[in-house]
């Protein structure tokens, strides 16, 4: 079983984690041990996002178990402060363990070192030098999401590609099946709604 965890905060962004959590349980309806999404916040305390849900963490980012993965949603409040759960991204990118951040986490990242590199992307290749941190703007792309194996980025227009990478480096479907359901949302044609029914 792969252990999966999403960092939640205030304000974050429903949007952008919203088709990655949605497939990680389609996953877990063909074959109830595929993963395990934990929610973690700082505290362990509730969280309210920007659309306004309430959400109940399962436990505080120090309370975490081993992780095959940590995901960070943006948030308007990345550019200062999360350090427990940056503590905790840079000790997972050291083992090679993939981390992926959308749109404001990728400024907590470039805040602690981990984009200075390799090659990354985010809402603008301005955006990161908020983070005087920051040392990597030679690797950054412009592109829509961006992996170097342990290391995903999206802007936070990019959900969909941002789930597609974490589908891929985790295996958690087969890549016809990323594929079709890939095909299927940006696109809404029917062939792709067949792949991925017959799948």
């Amino acid at each position: 079983m792969t252990t999966i965890a999403l960092y939640a905060t205030d304000t974050m962004a429903d949007w952008e984690y919203g088709y990655l959590t949605a497939g990680l349980a389609m996953a877990r309806e063909q074959d109830p041990d595929a993963n395990r999404l934990i929610i973690a916040s700082e505290t362990g305390e509730a969280i309210t996002t920007m659309g306004g849900l309430r959400i109940t963490p399962d436990m505080a980012v120090p309370d975490l178990p081993a992780l095959d993965a940590l995901i960070l949603p943006g948030a308007p409040s990345w550019d200062s402060g999360h350090d427990p759960v940056l503590r905790l991204a840079a000790e997972l990118v050291a083992a090679g363990t993939p981390i992926a951040a959308i749109c404001g986490a990728t400024l907590g990242v470039a805040r602690a070192g981990l984009l200075d590199d390799r090659p990354h992307t985010s809402n603008a290749a301005e955006f990161l030098t908020q983070a005087t941190e920051y040392r990597g703007a030679e690797h950054y792309r412009d592109e829509k999401a961006v992996t170097d194996g342990t290391v995903i980025t999206a802007g936070g227009v990019s959900p969909l590609e941002f789930a597609k990478l974490v589908f891929e480096r985790l295996n958690v479907f087969p890549q016809p099946v990323v594929d079709a359901w890939y095909g299927l949302y940006t696109t809404g044609e029917r062939k792709y709604y067949d792949q991925l029914a017959g799948a």
